[in-house]
């Protein structure tokens, strides 16, 4: 369906009136987050914060600071992986090692929550119960931009707080945590403009999340271009604008202004569309299917709704492999004869050479980062559910493993997939050994399939509760980055399962441990499976 404009018989509010009932829409999306919100700003907040201590025991004097900065910028590969760096002090090389990647995430879950609670509430049928109340045509939209402007808020105020505390200096932390949530806010607006163009929560996400990558892509090539961040393709990006505070580098606080006025463009064009078109519509058309049908099964189904999905995470892990690939050797040249770095490299990759170990550790990367895909593609059962999909379905003789079978085989045959092209990637960029390196990544996939063997679990007995299993993957890739850098007790490092893998290439391959994980994926999905057959459908 294309755009209309709202109809003659329903009456136009002005002013304040298209912002009725904003404050109660507030109060409902943080609460349907309470657990998103929360969890995601702790981890990136805890990514960022872990890094003064890890990076002090690495390079504990301005000599070796110096030097290792020196060697960053000589380096292009690495200028394209994190950025150039800008400062050797300690607070400097914290805003190079994290700067862009906590920009990513930032907007990744500020586009998620925008999506969420504007395009995604439409699709339902939520928002137009909630819109024949005294709600205003423009208060869904301010509310999922508050909710956003709020998480992006509270992570600005953890990064400053957290880098204050541990006596790096007040304006850089500033700088930082202004430039996070700028960049998160950046991308809820743009996802704003994408919920308000589309019918499709998922296209949504989809073209929010392309442009993303692309500003990633364009911030990666014009750092390996210029050693200076000078090139114009990093200023076209607003993830280089993050670089370009120079936090603890002589702050360059006029950047701000750029992502201030990103975030007023974008949002004014949003609120703009967001008046023209009624609940539901969208402004570029829907294509119609076929006349006749031809999703015959259950599998088929899931496979149309999902297939977009795998595409984008399918090439993004190849692209990744690559970047990881194309590193190692300049990384392995970096750690040179720095004991507590090498050290931190073994812990998260194994002890069988640095290079190896250092392989290792993207391998393991790269499977932390798929047992998020695994949750998303496991729970797009609950969002069928929850939007009223599923009921249809399941109404004519498709029973309810038939159906669940088919999200089930995307999601885990899905993360097969993309550990595969992952480590065709790493291969290729590293330069030979294809097949350990390949091995070391789908030697991950026990672990990615207990995690989504948790999100099958939730789902199945516990409806409710299914957006928990985010938690469960957040806190393996928490400790799975952090806890190498901490050196976090062993008792810490078991509770994720991917502390427990073989550690290739270079070292043994065990096959107890995988054996295990295997067989806990097995009983958790069949537990959950047992439980959706057993429990009524969500309403």
């Amino acid at each position: 369906m294309t755009a209309v404009t709202a109809t003659e018989f329903a009456p136009r509010r002005s002013g304040a009136g298209q912002l009725a009932g904003t404050g109660a829409l507030v109060r409902l999306a943080l609460r349907r987050d309470r657990v998103l919100i929360p969890v995601w700003v702790a981890v990136i907040a805890l990514a960022v914060l872990s890094l003064p201590g890890a990076l002090e025991s690495m390079y504990g004097t301005a000599a070796e600071r110096a030097e290792v900065a020196r060697q960053m910028l000589a380096n292009s590969s690495l200028r394209a992986t994190y950025g150039p760096v800008f400062g050797d002090s300690l607070g400097g090389l914290v805003a190079w090692r994290i700067g862009v990647y906590a920009g990513l995430f930032a907007a990744i879950v500020s586009l998620v929550v925008v999506v969420r609670h504007t395009r995604d509430e439409e699709e339902s049928g939520r928002q137009e119960l909630l819109s024949s109340a005294m709600v205003g045509r423009r208060a869904p939209l301010t509310a999922a931009l508050l909710t956003a402007l709020v998480a992006n808020a509270a992570l600005a105020l953890l990064i400053t707080g957290g880098l204050v505390g541990q006596g790096l200096g007040p304006s850089g932390a500033l700088a930082l945590g202004l430039g996070t949530a700028g960049v998160g806010m950046v991308f809820a607006t743009a996802a704003a403009i994408a919920a308000q163009l589309t019918q499709s929560a998922r296209l949504a996400k989809g073209l929010t999340g392309g442009l993303l990558g692309a500003a990633f892509v364009l911030r990666a090539a014009g750092d390996a271009a210029e050693s200076d961040g000078s090139s114009v393709l990093t200023w076209a990006s607003p993830v280089g604008w993050l670089e370009h505070l120079r936090a603890y580098a002589d702050e360059r606080w006029w950047v701000l202004l750029l992502l201030v006025g990103a975030i007023a463009v974008q949002g004014s064009v949003a609120y703009g569309l967001a008046g023209r078109r009624d609940i539901g519509m969208s402004f570029l058309p829907t294509r119609p299917g076929p006349a006749t049908g031809r999703l015959g099964t259950a599998g088929a189904l899931a496979w149309r709704l999902q297939r977009g999905s795998v595409l984008g995470w399918g090439l993004g892990f190849l692209a990744a492999g690559v970047a990881f690939g194309g590193i190692t050797g300049g990384a392995t040249e970096l750690v040179g004869d720095n004991e507590r770095t090498r050290e931190i490299i073994e812990r998260m990759g194994g002890r069988s050479g640095l290079t190896d170990a250092f392989l290792g550790s993207m391998a393991g990367m790269l499977g932390m980062v798929a047992a998020l895909y695994i949750v998303q593609s496991v729970l797009r059962q609950h969002t069928e559910e929850t939007s009223q999909r599923a009921e249809p379905v399941l109404a004519n003789v498709v029973g309810r493993l038939r159906w669940a079978s088919g999200h089930l085989v995307i999601a885990f045959g899905g993360s097969v997939l993309l550990l595969l092209l992952g480590g065709l990637g790493l291969a290729a960029g590293y330069g030979g050994r294809s097949g350990a390196v390949i091995g070391a990544c789908l030697v991950q996939l026990p672990a990615v399939w207990v995690i989504g063997g948790c999100a099958v679990l939730l789902h199945g007995v516990w409806p409710q509760a299914a957006p928990a299993a985010w938690g469960v993957a957040g806190a393996a890739l928490l400790i799975g980055w952090l806890g190498p850098a901490l050196n976090l007790p062993g008792a810490v490092m078991d509770l994720s399962p991917f502390s427990h893998l073989p550690e290739l290439p270079g070292g043994p391959m065990t096959w107890g441990p995988v054996g295990v994980l295997t067989g806990l994926a097995v009983v958790l999905v069949a537990a959950g499976l047992a439980g959706l057959r057993r429990r009524d459908l969500l309403t």
